[in-house]
């Protein structure tokens, strides 16, 4: 189904599941999607200002440039599996625990978010943006290609593997052999 370039407000989508829909450039601001699944869905450029995003699972989607920051602060809980989510931005988010499993994240913005206990599983942070984000006991065992200053951010209890720790080094400008 392709909602491209549309505009939908005022609905609330309870329990939906979202399949091969294409959503881009379209405006579903002040949406509630509350326990949908959106499965090899399009959401690129997708508008969701003021949206309710509650328990929104998001499956092999294409999610470039979204600015979730813009999204309903309550009850805000989303899980990514297999998705591309380049350019997207979660500023300011609180996402305690949110899952990242597979995932792009080039140039993706987390500034100033709560991502404590979240998990970032064989997930590419090429460019990510971490930027006073809280971080503590996040998993980033298995992510790669990220770059994070521990001095502008809270990385208390943090797991990272020996071979990504050059990305915790990388504002010093050193070479690790």
């Amino acid at each position: 189904m392709s909602y491209t370039e549309k505009v939908v407000k005022g609905q609330e989508f309870q329990s939906c599941t979202f399949k091969r829909c294409d959503f881009t450039n379209s405006d579903f601001s002040h949406n509630k999607f509350i326990d949908c699944i959106f499965e090899s869905c399009n959401l690129s450029l997708m508008k969701l200002n003021g949206a309710a995003l509650n328990n929104a699972v998001f499956n092999n989607c294409k999610i470039l440039g979204v600015n979730f920051s813009e999204c309903q602060t309550m009850l805000f809980s989303v899980k990514f599996d297999g998705c591309i989510l380049d350019y997207a931005s979660f500023m300011g988010r609180k996402m305690v625990s949110t899952r990242f499993t597979k995932c792009s994240l080039k140039e993706t913005t987390f500034s100033q978010a709560n991502l404590s206990g979240s998990v970032f599983d064989q997930s590419d942070l090429s460019g990510a943006v971490f930027n006073r984000t809280d971080i503590s006991s996040a998993n980033f065992v298995t992510a790669y290609h990220y770059s994070i200053d521990p001095e502008i951010n809270n990385i208390k209890k943090a797991s990272f593997s020996a071979d990504g720790l050059a990305g915790l080094l990388t504002k010093y400008q050193i070479r690790i052999v």
